[in-house]
């Protein structure tokens, strides 16, 4: 069995299964939007970086671009299920259709690394009076991206869940410190203190007991990876339902428990329990977060509004989703619950959730103080509108395929 030519066959197989749906993304205007968004960011960084802020915190803000993206990685592996059964003879030899999956995962993650590195290198150099040099910043990068992309592979062979996990937060507090050290302290003085970390998190990873093939933990990433592909598509077209990981939370575990028990609220328990349990409340979190940072960054200008509403839109787009949870469960059909019940009551939690988010991320704009007031609430009646827009586009297009059906 030839496994370099079985692991392209399931790749070509999987994304020819997604080319058909993006002609259908092209035409949702989603290009557009991004070329004017490109078009309005050129012009604003442009002029930010003409004129920078006395005192601009560019190391905070390299260190918060830059270490997500050193941390960030995901392997593609198309591991069916039925693997474990008619591939588990092959197992010996699985490091030959594996390692496409790991080189092409930190391939793809270095070049969107180096792409905003490259683009924040300009406001780096004319912000820090100690800027780094451009090579050996780039080679610094691409070191411990490879190094982080190792470790989190090894994470997913390792036999215990939990040691998993603790690796896992070693890997992000080893990665935050070296970016960090690389960026406030001199080369000479971080390359030994580097090298010293590097060596140290290698031993380390030889500790834990791992498996050859972790084959059950590779398919649950491999099904959670294409469910992300699918999800996406499914924001601008109808797309076959996949499976998501859900997660426990059990600090968020009593979100919800405090609704009366009625039809009148059946629904909004459901989705209160699947917003929490499912990747799209981490999601939403994290938009929310970086929407929060960029409406600070930029507060007080029209560019800072349109990262407003952009955030906002995504957010909205992400929180659609759970319109479409549980569409194809048989319990749905049986519930003795009006169709129109469950309309508003999941359209409604859907709305209040972006109706905080608009808020929470419109806040940090009051950073601008007075002299931006006018953008400021420009801004906050444009984020209503689009909440309201989003809200009647939900309804009209759920009433819509009912008519379908």
């Amino acid at each position: 069995m030839d496994l370099k030519l079985l692991w392209k066959q399931r790749r070509t197989g999987f994304w020819n299964g997604i080319l058909p749906y993006l002609g259908y993304v092209i035409q949702s205007g989603v290009a557009m939007v991004f070329l004017f968004l490109v078009i309005a960011f050129s012009a604003w960084y442009t002029s930010f970086v003409q004129n920078i802020p006395t005192g601009f915190p560019i190391r905070w803000i390299a260190l918060l671009l830059l270490a997500p993206l050193v941390l960030l990685s995901s392997y593609r592996t198309y591991l069916l299920p039925a693997d474990i059964v008619f591939l588990r003879p092959q197992e010996y030899r699985m490091q030959e259709y594996l390692k496409n999956s790991f080189v092409r995962g930190v391939i793809y993650k270095m070049l969107g690394l180096l792409l905003v590195f490259l683009t924040l290198w300009p406001l780096y150099v004319r912000a820090d009076a100690d800027a780094k040099p451009l090579g050996w910043s780039i080679l610094f990068l691409v070191l411990w991206k490879v190094l982080s992309s190792y470790g989190a592979w090894q994470e997913l062979r390792m036999v215990q869940a939990g040691a998993a996990r603790a690796y896992r937060l070693l890997r992000w507090a080893l990665a935050i410190l070296a970016v960090a050290a690389w960026l406030w302290q001199s080369p000479s003085r971080s390359l030994w203190f580097l090298l010293l970390l590097a060596a140290v998190y290698i031993v380390a990873l030889l500790v834990p007991v791992k498996h050859r093939v972790a084959w059950e933990r590779l398919i649950q990433v491999e099904q959670t990876q294409a469910g992300r592909v699918m999800r996406t598509l499914g924001w601008f077209v109808d797309v076959p339902s996949s499976g998501q990981k859900v997660s426990s939370r059990r600090w968020l575990s009593k979100w919800g428990n405090n609704l009366p028990w009625n039809a009148g609220q059946a629904y909004r328990y459901l989705m209160t329990k699947t917003f929490i349990r499912t990747e799209v409340f981490t999601i939403v979190l994290r938009l929310l977060l970086l929407g929060m940072l960029l409406s600070w960054w930029t507060a007080g200008s029209y560019f800072g509004a349109c990262v407003y509403l952009f955030f906002l839109l995504l957010a909205g787009i992400q929180l659609g989703v759970l319109r479409r949870s549980h569409s194809e469960s048989f319990w749905i059909m049986i519930y003795p619950i009006s169709g129109e019940s469950r309309r508003s009551q999941v359209l409604g939690f859907i709305f209040q959730l972006h109706a905080l988010a608009a808020v929470l991320m419109w806040l940090p704009m009051l950073a601008a103080g007075s002299q931006g007031l006018t953008i400021t609430g420009v801004a906050l009646v444009l984020g209503v509108l689009v909440i309201v827009l989003m809200r009647r586009s939900q309804g009209s297009k759920w009433l819509k395929e009912e008519e379908d059906e």
